[in-house]
């Protein structure tokens, strides 16, 4: 009796099955549209970095080839031997590597401490300080160029790292006051009246109670103006001229052949490979901090 009550499907299962019979063709065809979609952007966005990957491992006759191999018949690391070996290209590292995280590093800290005084005090003037803020970031980098190249000239700090790390301190340091202004402001006024009551100062507060709590902002703002750091081109060509000081994008674009006429195809873009690989490794190490950062900072408290 017990196998036969198990053998009749319930109300529900019955309910669910019929529902699943009746669903129009529509149905399924715009479940395999969405999922041809998705598959399409992956390819149209993941595309480019494998034809870098299969490029930088071609032969020097495979780079020739025509039409394109999509594929190299054999690996062949020796461009990686090259650009490994090359005095120019590791020094650019290096100083893309100091140049990104001092203005990482400055921007949060600095970044911080304003969001904090947005987010958790009023005061007059907040609404308009904070679309001030917000404006700074829709001029182009090109627009303050000019500007920005005399101050720098004239402070003295043309061609050195300290003048990469001002520029881009002066175009991440917006978004990351906008962005985590949001987390601050989210955050219950409890927490810092109760760490007051036990005597902590406001300060004292905000480092050991709020800011530990806006790490997957910090996490999130901070990986975003590193990448921006990382890949700048505009400043870096413009503030530096010796390959001593040049970051690796103005580095990868010098890059020369044999001959004058040549591009060094193989060489390209086994460094661009290389420098892409730090980014990778960040964002997988950093993924659920940026996911928590990217939801938790759009709710308004």
């Amino acid at each position: 009796m017990a196998e036969l009550t198990q053998a009749i499907p319930t109300r529900t299962q019955a309910t669910a099955y019929t529902s699943a019979r009746r669903r129009p063709l529509t149905y399924y065809a715009g479940r395999v549209g969405f999922w041809l979609l998705i598959v399409a952007i992956l390819l149209y966005t993941l595309f480019p970095f494998y034809w870098a990957v299969a490029t930088s491992l071609k032969t020097s006759a495979e780079l020739n080839q025509a039409p394109p191999l999509y594929w190299p018949k054999s690996f062949d690391l020796s461009h990686y031997d090259a650009v490994l070996h090359n005095g120019t290209f590791t020094a650019a590292l290096k100083n893309s590597a100091i140049v990104a995280v001092a203005s990482v590093l400055v921007a949060l800290v600095i970044g911080s401490l304003a969001a904090y005084a947005i987010g958790r005090f009023n005061f007059r003037g907040k609404q308009p300080a904070m679309y001030l803020i917000l404006s700074m970031t829709m001029f182009p980098a090109i627009a303050i160029l000019g500007s920005l190249y005399d101050m720098i000239r004239l402070a003295g700090q043309f061609n050195t790292k300290q003048a990469l790390i001002f520029s881009y301190t002066t175009f991440t340091l917006p978004f990351m006051v906008w962005v985590l202004a949001n987390f601050f402001r989210a955050m219950p006024a409890e927490l810092e009246q109760a760490a007051m009551v036990d005597g902590a100062s406001p300060m004292r507060a905000f480092y050991q109670i709020l800011l530990p709590l806006a790490m997957p902002g910090m996490a999130t703002t901070g990986l975003l103006a590193f990448i921006a750091a990382w890949n700048e081109y505009l400043f870096a060509s413009t503030f530096t001229i010796t390959p001593q000081q040049r970051t690796v994008p103005v580095a990868i674009a010098n890059f020369s052949g044999n001959t004058s006429f040549e591009i060094p195809w193989g060489n390209i873009m086994a460094a661009s490979v290389l420098v892409t690989v730090p980014l990778i490794v960040l964002v997988m190490l950093l993924q659920r901090k940026i996911i928590a950062g990217l939801t938790a900072g759009a709710v308004k408290g």
